[in-house]
């Protein structure tokens, strides 16, 4: 089954480690929902620097081309920074859903009470 690609964007501190704890856990949390998880934080510190201005400039480019490839973006964390507003209003330009991490993982749980009802308890189909 293909899964949607989801563009993980959040207020990242700027401590490098801390940062990618955070993202692999919030894309840990993509990927259960049933999304592809897209998050630049995790691999272009990798091999870009970006006290260069050049890279940084380039590693603005990679992530604003990989979230125009996105399903959607997803939102996480509980803060807002100016990088998150500029995602959130490109794919507002692009037609790209944003939503919040707890938006995804509130619908992938919708239902699953009534998959657990008891055998007392029929559905109703008249509904």
């Amino acid at each position: 089954m293909k899964r949607p690609l989801a563009y993980i964007t959040a207020a990242w501190s700027g401590d490098h480690a801390a940062d990618t704890k955070q993202a692999a856990q919030y894309c840990r949390a993509v990927y259960e929902a049933g999304f592809s998880p897209i998050c630049p934080c995790l691999y272009l510190p990798l091999f870009l620097n970006g006290a260069i201005p050049e890279e940084h400039k380039s590693g603005i480019d990679m992530s604003r081309d990989l979230l125009r490839r996105a399903h959607v973006v997803v939102v996480c964390g509980d803060g807002m920074n100016e990088d998150m507003k500029n995602d959130i209003a490109i794919a507002g330009r692009l037609n790209i859903t944003a939503t919040t991490l707890n938006g995804i993982l509130t619908v992938k749980t919708q239902g699953q009470e009534k998959d657990h009802a008891s055998p007392k308890e029929p559905h109703r189909t008249d509904l």
